[in-house]
């Protein structure tokens, strides 16, 4: 004999953007929308130069996560800090990143 499983307070479908928004804020991520705003918008937030050598890896609970592709491009976007969290709120709205984490890319394939 089977038991029933215990009927949730909302029968109603959930979409799966829906779904996936609800468990990306447990995770403390901010919602696809302004991730995607922020990627999208990268190359003017940083410019260009910095751009092609630094590129964003995750955001979660406001720390967006920098990836460089050379020790040297990590200091650069280190010391742009400030301004860099600055125009992202410009771009995507305040609170989805207030801080930054800088990561230096591992060799590639070799």
């Amino acid at each position: 004999m089977s038991k029933k499983q215990p009927r949730r307070g909302n029968e109603d479908p959930v979409s799966l953007r829906d779904a996936v928004a609800a468990v990306g804020r447990e995770l403390g991520l901010p919602p696809p929308d302004e991730l995607g705003a922020l990627a999208s918008a990268w190359p003017e937030i940083v410019g260009d130069a910095v751009a092609a050598h630094a590129a964003v890896r995750s955001v979660r609970d406001g720390v967006c996560t920098i990836e460089v592709d050379d020790p040297g491009w990590a200091t650069q976007v280190r010391y742009a800090e400030r301004q860099i969290v600055g125009r992202a709120e410009t771009c995507c709205g305040a609170g989805v990143v207030r801080s930054i984490r800088v990561v230096v890319a591992g060799p590639g394939p070799g």
